[in-house]
């Protein structure tokens, strides 16, 4: 099947069934897959304006592929409840419990038709948690603990493990679990575990409540390192994934398993659940809430958030999946709002590596960053957890003009992974670090769209058109002194400085390395239209305040003015990409508004644009509300 623009409308694999065909509503996802059209033979890479269009009309038509299997996905209640009877049958009423996914999961991470990721489906198309998932997570769970009881031994004896002491204890970890779970190296009587782990499905009745089930997700791997350079290239993937679900796990055991080896087995998959299960467990994907339990993983530092503006979104969905262009052939969509863990994860990996790259070489600069926010290559799952809880979404995705302002909250959460360091002082630096990151990242800019800017209205604009509000406003909810913000802007310079050098003093712990904030690493060569966004020699903080113009914030108002536009070869004036960057492009000035004062932050000072931005943000403020408060005296 192929894309039709004449009649603005995406000719949909459902529409061009064999004449007397009726697709059943409980038809599965693999169904769908069936009628799946040809893809496009588009080079993913290619810059030629046809294979750009073909590139762009074969995403249009993945995501009403996945918006629509998402929708029919409601048809599988009637099977859910027979799965769920025969898990029930099967396993014993006592031997069953549910547990909920706290956001979503992805499990299974098999690649399906056109590199569309796929969460687990059975062989009727159904989502599910196969059984050898099960299985490993709870094996996991023993390996971890016993390994770990070995390490704590050594610990009280020798300030530090080797590792060929690591390798030892997880063999002899290895050998204990197998007379739980089976191995073939082990003793006749271990070969076979003791416990039979059941497929597991979706509790029937609460599928499609509040939203949960099948949902369309998308990944966006915004950042990624070209060898020594930080590269920005935005590469919006949707998927598959589950939102919420509540799942029922069902055990047996067999007749050579006793009791406490049932209830040991089981106790190692509820805290292994409890971990996560899938992949992309450190951003809150796959963990799993057991009612009645205290849920792991305990958060070292949480923060109350509220955002307004642009928000955090997920994937752009139709509102006519059928007909998902419009009268002028542009994609008749909007995106819609989600309190997203991830934004939040990769905003403080932004903001890390930003101010690292100060103040440590490259290579540790890649090391650490992958080491505590985790990586694709090499694969780290990284030491820091990052999940969001009484998250809350407007009513609404679209911002309406005469409405205020759209808003998002929730609590940001930071906890341990299993593969961060246990001992006390490894972990006290580890949350120093983040805690006071986390502090920085408030203070310096926003998160989700509109993260560079503060937030400003357009709707008193002559003939406004949306959106009606631009930028974004990223507060604390918070009552302690931690958070509240000073009343004037030499307080706010003396503790953002003081925030930083905390933030240096802990990286300079965790990476046995000499962090002076006052004594910044030499800048790489650059030319004057070069620039990198790192906190270095080439950077100025500014922090200001001033008269609003044209509803925008004073350091704002000033970055927009005319005198720092260019014309452009239509004869129009528009803002310079030197200052403010393009659209889905990276910008060197960022500016946040903290109510009483702004902070602004420039990198690449040494282009001439930026030089002069700086120059009129210091001659159109008055001096005693302007203050420079980065590079540190």
């Amino acid at each position: 099947m192929t894309f039709n623009r004449d009649n603005q409308s995406l000719p949909t694999w459902l529409e061009k069934l064999p004449k007397g065909f009726q697709p059943n509503n409980a038809a599965s996802f693999v169904e769908y897959l069936r009628w799946m059209r040809s893809p496009q033979p588009v080079i993913e890479s290619s810059s030629a304006k046809g294979d750009k269009q073909n590139q762009q009309e074969n995403n249009l038509t993945k995501v009403q592929v996945l918006q629509m299997a998402a929708e029919k996905a409601g048809g599988y209640k009637k099977r859910l409840e027979t799965l769920n009877q025969r898990i029930q049958l099967i396993a014993g009423k006592d031997n069953t419990f549910e547990v909920e996914c706290a956001w979503r999961m992805r499990v299974g991470g098999q690649t399906g038709p056109e590199n569309i990721l796929l969460p687990a489906f059975d062989a009727l198309g159904i989502p599910y948690i196969p059984s050898s998932t099960l299985r490993g997570v709870a094996r996991r769970q023993a390996l971890w603990e016993f390994t770990q009881a070995i390490l704590d031994n050594i610990l009280q004896q020798k300030a530090k493990i080797t590792q060929q002491q690591r390798e030892e204890a997880n063999q002899q970890a290895e050998k204990h679990v197998a007379q739980y779970f089976g191995s073939l190296e082990a003793e006749e009587k271990d070969c076979a575990g003791k416990v039979i782990f059941l497929d597991a499905y979706p509790l029937a009745k609460q599928w499609g409540v509040e939203k949960r089930g099948l949902a369309v997700d998308m990944a966006n791997n915004i950042w990624s390192w070209d060898q020594d350079s930080p590269k920005y290239s935005p590469n919006p993937n949707p998927f598959l994934s589950l939102n919420r679900p509540i799942v029922l796990i069902g055990l047996r055991p067999t007749a050579r398993c006793d009791q406490d080896t049932f209830n040991q087995v089981k106790t190692w998959l509820k805290k292994g659940l409890q971990s996560g299960v899938g992949s992309q467990i450190n951003t809150g994907y796959g963990q799993m809430l057991v009612k009645g339990e205290q849920n792991n993983p305990q958060p070292f530092f949480e923060v109350k958030f509220i955002l307004e503006g642009q928000l955090i979104h997920g994937y752009k969905r139709f509102r006519n999946v059928r007909k998902p262009l419009n009268t002028k052939g542009k994609p008749d969509d909007y995106a819609e709002a989600e309190v997203r863990p991830i934004a939040f994860k990769s905003m403080l990996s932004y903001w890390f590596r930003t101010l690292a790259l100060g103040f440590l070489p490259i290579a540790q600069v890649k090391t650490w960053e992958c080491q505590l926010f985790g990586s694709i290559q090499p694969q780290t799952q990284g030491w820091i957890q990052f999940n969001i809880t009484d998250a809350k979404n407007p009513r609404t995705s679209e911002q309406a003009q005469n409405q205020p302002c759209l808003k998002q909250q929730g609590t940001l959460k930071l906890s341990y992974s299993r593969e961060a360091p246990t001992t006390q002082a490894e972990r006290d630096t580890i949350q120093k670090l983040l805690v006071n990151l986390t502090w920085l990242m408030f203070h310096l800019g926003g998160v989700g769209q509109g993260a560079r800017r503060p937030l400003y209205s357009r709707k008193n604009r002559q003939n406004p058109k949306p959106p009606y509000y631009r930028g974004s406003r990223l507060r604390a909810n918070e009552k302690d002194l931690w958070w509240q913000l000073p009343d004037t802007p030499r307080e706010f310079k003396s503790r953002f400085q003081q925030r930083l050098e905390d933030f240096c003093t802990a990286l300079a712990t965790l990476s046995d390395q000499q962090v002076n904030p006052r004594s910044l690493l030499p800048v790489p060569r650059l030319s004057q239209k070069e620039w990198r966004e790192a906190v270095d020699s080439n950077c100025q903080i500014i922090l200001c305040s001033g008269q609003e113009q044209f509803d925008k914030p004073h350091a704002l108002a000033l970055l927009h003015s005319d005198k720092l536009k260019i014309t452009n070869r239509k004869g129009d004036r528009i803002y310079d990409p030197d200052l403010c960057g393009h659209t889905g492009d990276r910008s060197p000035v960022w500016i946040v508004d903290l109510g009483n004062y702004q902070v602004v932050t420039v990198f690449g000072t040494q282009h001439s644009k930026r030089q002069e931005f700086l120059q009129l943000l210091q001659e159109k403020t008055n001096p005693d509300n302007y203050d420079r408060i980065f590079p540190l005296p």
